[in-house]
């Protein structure tokens, strides 16, 4: 989502005792009508303090009393506690080190000021001749206090800190109740005991206006969209046994770019049946005025949620709004096919997976392993390796016993008084493992295809399953693993015929790479194609375009117009001929497919003029999302982490926190009511004030 012009950030530290002013050249500057002092992240207070000769203290002008330098800048112990509670996106650890540096800066900041204040009242009508280190504000973001009385030094502001802290807890998906956890507050109050941190309620109140204020540029945004759009809906459950719904939104721009958002995080009522899913669903739809728009909903292939998009199907056909279709998730589908076929090696897997972390354990043991590796040439192995319980690390326990089994055996037996020898595999454990290793190795080619290509084209998941059918349906398993297979081929059976309609042809045909000629056979109908053109002259055939364009192709285009002679009286001829073609349509399936490497949206956008009308058609129907989640996070282990942080938060927070770091991920900038918070500038304080401390320890040094 394209981000709006950002405004200057307005701070909000106490919503009850300030007066708050934008620096915006747009909008104008609102003058109180008593004139404040401003303040800014830079301390006021270097002026009447020098440093003295130790180099170790700032002595105050006025009276000589000293005070000790802060030096402590780097935040090393902030990386440390980061590895250690696993928070490894890089802006998280950012936002650490500039909060530490916050603090101290408003540590000395305090110390200083409350000095001036108790010792020297009225310190700043002295008129001493000192040049501040704080630059001069311009149009920066500022908050304004009400005037103070004379005399009094002018408080600490710690708004920067409690919106660096918001930002903090969205980028990590955690709840406001982890500020009020006494160990937390405790480290605050080491650094700053004077500090002061907003209360629980008062963050969960922000965290619900800003969720109200960007849903609002979300809404107006999607009333933007000319197109049809696509919706997926997501289920799981959390550690309070509350049922939540997900709903993404996705369509293609005028630009051929594709287009994602996420709508909501909906708690749905007991008892949880299709009639719930459904209610809520149209609630947002109807929230954001797009039940018009929508022209498919993909599904987790749960029957509540077929039952529910069944019921959508049946209202929207009820009110004429065009077309609409309900779908599978392929990657659900292919998630449930691949746990039949691993059903009866699961308590080998697990034997390997048990040696995997080990490995990951221990330093020794891997070092032991990549040696030996390296000596049996069984290939170069990177650590961590996945251990997770997911496709990807399943797969990794099958692919390490085959291409690494007498290294794995070695390892167990050099270590033996560490591992045993429970994690030694047999002779017929191994024949297993590289039977279903061997089998599922199309899955993994897919999978791994799917999940590089995001979001992959319905068209082209088609291909995929059906080279999956092929592989089910053609290769003879051995006894014991007939009966996942049958299994197998039952789950994508039910999936083909879901799938089988005109509404997936039109869609599998509008992508180049696979027109008629790749569509499974069971989708391939001469029914369908007449169907497919009778739609697209209906809804799509207008006189608002051009007939065609003025001769060139994007052949024309690519080759720069250095073509032979004979080339261009041959391409004139077909030029010719295929002007004669009943519609766009049809000239469009007269070509061959492109390759299987071409970006669909960027071959679309360089042929919209040749097929205007067909491209309109396009841009709707190829904005039909797969899958429901992102095939990655299903299969890979980043899953795992997103699944625990959706059990584990809390429903006073869980819409409100996952919506809006959702939404500031997809290019929305923080909104409080009707300003943006412009945290860059906040960064940029945030890093002034650490330089400024930087900059006393390496005078102190020269010293």
């Amino acid at each position: 989502m394209e981000p709006k012009s950002t405004m200057d950030m307005v701070l909000i530290p106490n919503m009850d005792t300030i007066d708050i002013v934008l620096g915006s050249s747009e909008k104008g500057n609102v003058v109180p009508s008593a004139k404040p002092r401003k303040k800014t992240m830079t301390s006021v207070y270097l002026k009447y303090f020098e440093t003295a000769p130790d180099g170790k203290t700032r002595r105050c002008k006025f009276c000589g009393q000293s005070y000790s330098i802060a030096t402590a800048t780097d935040g090393s112990w902030v990386f440390a506690m980061v590895g250690v509670n696993g928070y490894d996106n890089m802006a998280t650890i950012y936002l650490y080190y500039y909060l530490i540096n916050l603090m101290i800066h408003l540590h000395c900041e305090g110390n200083l000021g409350r000095h001036l204040s108790n010792r020297h009242p009225g310190y700043d009508k002295t008129g001493e001749n000192v040049t501040s280190s704080a630059p001069q504000p311009s149009t920066t973001p500022t908050v304004i206090k009400k005037p103070q009385q004379q005399g009094r030094a002018p408080q600490v502001d710690y708004d920067h800190l409690n919106w660096l802290l918001i930002k903090w807890l969205i980028l990590a998906t955690l709840p406001p109740s982890t500020l009020e956890e006494k160990w937390l507050a405790n480290s605050f109050k080491f650094l700053n005991p004077s500090i002061q941190l907003w209360p629980g309620e008062k963050y969960k109140a922000v965290f619900r206006e800003v969720f109200r204020s960007m849903r609002e540029d979300v809404r107006a945004s999607l009333e933007q969209v000319s197109s049809k759009v696509s919706i997926a809906l997501d289920f799981w459950t959390s550690y309070e046994q509350i049922f939540y719904m997900s709903i993404t939104c996705q369509w293609i721009d005028e630009n051929w770019s594709f287009r994602k958002v996420l709508l909501d995080i909906c708690h749905v009522p007991y008892p949880r049946t299709g009639s719930e899913i459904y209610n809520s669903l149209v609630k947002v739809l109807k929230m954001y005025n797009i039940e018009n728009k929508v022209l498919s909903c993909t599904h987790d292939n749960s029957q509540n949620a077929i039952h529910a998009c069944h019921a959508l199907k049946e209202d929207l056909d009820g009110q004429k709004m065009g077309p609409f279709c309900f779908i599978p998730c392929a990657a659900q589908t292919l998630s449930l096919i691949i746990d039949d076929a691993l059903r009866t090696t699961k308590p080998v897997i697990a034997k390997v997976r048990e040696f995997v972390q080990e490995l990951n354990a221990s330093l020794d043991i891997s070092e032991d392993f990549i040696q030996l590796a390296t000596a049996y040439k069984e290939g170069s192995w990177q650590f961590p390796l996945d251990a997770s319980a997911r496709w990807s690390g399943s797969y990794q326990m099958l692919d390490l016993v085959q291409k690494a089994g007498k290294s794995m055996d070695a390892v167990v037996r050099k270590n033996e008084e560490m591992l045993g020898n429970r994690m030694l595999l047999n002779t017929a454990e191994k024949n297993v493992v590289n039977i279903v290793h061997n089998y599922l190795e199309p899955f993994y080619k897919v999978i791994s295809e799917i999940c590089v290509n995001t979001p992959p084209t319905i068209g082209m998941v088609i291909v995929f399953m059906d080279h999956i059918s092929d592989t089910i349906t053609t290769r003879q398993p051995p006894d014991w693993l007939k009966n996942p297979a049958e299994d197998m081929a039952k789950k994508l059976r039910s999936y083909n015929n879901q799938v089988c309609n005109i509404f997936i042809y039109m869609t599998a045909i509008l992508d180049p790479r696979i027109k008629c000629e790749l569509i499974p056979e069971s989708l391939n109908s001469e029914n369908y194609l007449e169907e497919a053109r009778a739609h697209f002259v209906r809804n799509y055939y207008t006189t608002s375009f051009s007939s065609m364009t003025s001769g060139y192709s994007s052949q024309d285009i690519e080759d720069g117009g250095a073509v032979s002679f004979a080339e261009e009286i041959a391409r004139k001829k077909r030029r010719a001929s295929m002007s004669n073609a009943t519609d766009e349509l049809t000239q469009y399936l007269s070509e061959s497919p492109a390759p299987t490497k071409t970006d669909v949206l960027e071959w679309w956008k360089v042929n919209s003029t040749r097929y205007p009308r067909l491209s309109a058609m396009a841009r709707d129907f190829l904005a039909v999302q797969a899958t429901s989640v992102k095939p990655d996070e299903l299969f890979c282990s980043k899953g795992d982490e997103i699944d625990k942080q959706r059990f584990c938060m809390p429903h006073d927070s869980t819409q409100a926190i996952l919506c809006i770091k959702s939404w500031t991920q997809g290019g929305l900038k923080l909104k409080y009511k009707s300003t943006e918070i412009d945290y860059e500038r906040l960064m940029e304080m945030a890093t002034a004030a650490a330089a400024d401390i930087s900059s006393a320890g390496i005078d102190k040094k020269q010293k």
